[in-house]
C-alpha cells in the first residue's frame, strides 16, 4: 500500500474520531503539505530509516515550498509525529512488516524567547484601553490581569464571569480555520481552571456586559470575533502607541512576570496559567524568578 492511501485511512478512521478537531485539521494540512507530495508515493514496507531521516533533512534545509528555505524544527517534529503514529498503527494492524520510524533523529528546538511588555508600556497599552470607545479591546487588559491565551479570550462568555465573586472559569478555547472559528475543548486537562479577577477590573466588566448584545465577552456588532482579526486589532493598538511589535502571547508572559514580581508563588501562577506543573512554569520563568530575586536581595542590601 502506497503510504499516501494509508495517511488518508489513518487520518479519517483513526486520527479525526478520537483526536480534538484541530489536530485532525493540523494533521490534514501537514500530510497535503509535506508529506504526501514527498513520500507519499513509496510503499508503507519501503519506508526505510534513512528513507524517513532524509526526508526530514530534506524538510530542515529546503522544505518551505514558497521561499525554499528550511522547515522550522516546531513544523518538523510536528511532521515526525504525523509519521510515527501513522506508520505504528500500520504495524499494529499488519499493513507494514515492521515499526522503524522511531529511529528518526528529531531536531532540537530552539528555547523560545519570553517577551513581554515593560510596566511604562503595559501602563500605556491599559490607558488606551480604557480611553477607546471599542470595548472590545478590553479583552486585552482582561489578558493582562489573568494570563488567558487568545483562544481561551475569544471563547470566552459572559456565563463563565461570575462578576460577585470576581472568578473567571476558563472551559472551552477556540481557533480561526478556512471554514471560520471552530471552538473546542482547553488546550491540555489543567487549562481547565477558575482564575480570581482583581477587584479592579470588575466595574468596567460589569459595564461592557450592561451594553453588550452578544453571549461572548470579546464581540463586535453583536459577534464573536475570529483570532486573527483581534491579532490583527492589537497589532494596530500597539502601532498607534508606538510600541515594538510584540506577539498576542506577550501579554500572558506579562502577567506572568507581574506576578511574579508582586511576590506570587510558582505553585499558584502555575495553575492560573493553567500548565501541566509548577515545574513548566519555572523553566519558562526562570529569568524573571532570578530579576525578582536580585531585586529582593538589592532592597535587603540597603538595609546593611
Amino acid at each position: 500500500m502506497k503510504y499516501k492511501e494509508w495517511l488518508n485511512i489513518w487520518l479519517e478512521n483513526y486520527v479525526k474520531p478520537s483526536s480534538k478537531e484541530r489536530t485532525y485539521i493540523r494533521y490534514g494540512q501537514l500530510i497535503r503539505t509535506h508529506i504526501a507530495p514527498k513520500i507519499g508515493e513509496i510503499d508503507v514496507n519501503n519506508l526505510t530509516p534513512i528513507a524517513l531521516q532524509s526526508f526530514v533533512t530534506e524538510l530542515l534545509n529546503t522544505g518551505n515550498g514558497k521561499t525554499g528555505k528550511g522547515l522550522s524544527a516546531n513544523t518538523v517534529n510536528a511532521v515526525i509525529s504525523v509519521m510515527q503514529n501513522s506508520l505504528r498503527t500500520a504495524y499494529l494492524l499488519g499493513y507494514a512488516k515492521e515499526y522503524t520510524a522511531n529511529m528518526i533523529k528529531r531536531p532540537k528546538l530552539k528555547e523560545r524567547k519570553i517577551e513581554c511588555f515593560t510596566l511604562a508600556e503595559q501602563k500605556k497599552i491599559e490607558m488606551a484601553v480604557f480611553e477607546s470607545k471599542k470595548t472590545k479591546l478590553f479583552g486585552i487588559v482582561l489578558c493582562l490581569y489573568s494570563g488567558l491565551r487568545i483562544g481561551e479570550l475569544i471563547a470566552l462568555q459572559w456565563k463563565d464571569i461570575d462578576l460577585t465573586k470576581g472568578l473567571l472559569t476558563v472551559s472551552r478555547s477556540c481557533h480561526d480555520t478556512s471554514g471560520g472559528i471552530v471552538f473546542d475543548e482547553p488546550k491540555t486537562a489543567t487549562s481547565r481552571r477558575i482564575i480570581p479577577l482583581p477587584k479592579q477590573l470588575l466595574p468596567k466588566l460589569k459595564s461592557i456586559k450592561k451594553s453588550s448584545n452578544s453571549d461572548f465577552v470579546v464581540s463586535a456588532g453583536g459577534n464573536v470575533v475570529s483570532v486573527r482579526s483581534y491579532q490583527r486589532s492589537f497589532e494596530l493598538l500597539l502601532k498607534k502607541l508606538n510600541i515594538a511589535h510584540r506577539g498576542f502571547h506577550s501579554l500572558r508572559h506579562t502577567f506572568a512576570t507581574r506576578a511574579l514580581e508582586c511576590g506570587m508563588d510558582v505553585k499558584t501562577l502555575s495553575e492560573i496559567l493553567g500548565h501541566k506543573n509548577p515545574t513548566v512554569t519555572l523553566n519558562r520563568y526562570a529569568h524573571s524568578l532570578l530579576e525578582h530575586k536580585s531585586a529582593m536581595m538589592n532592597r535587603l542590601g540597603k538595609l546593611l
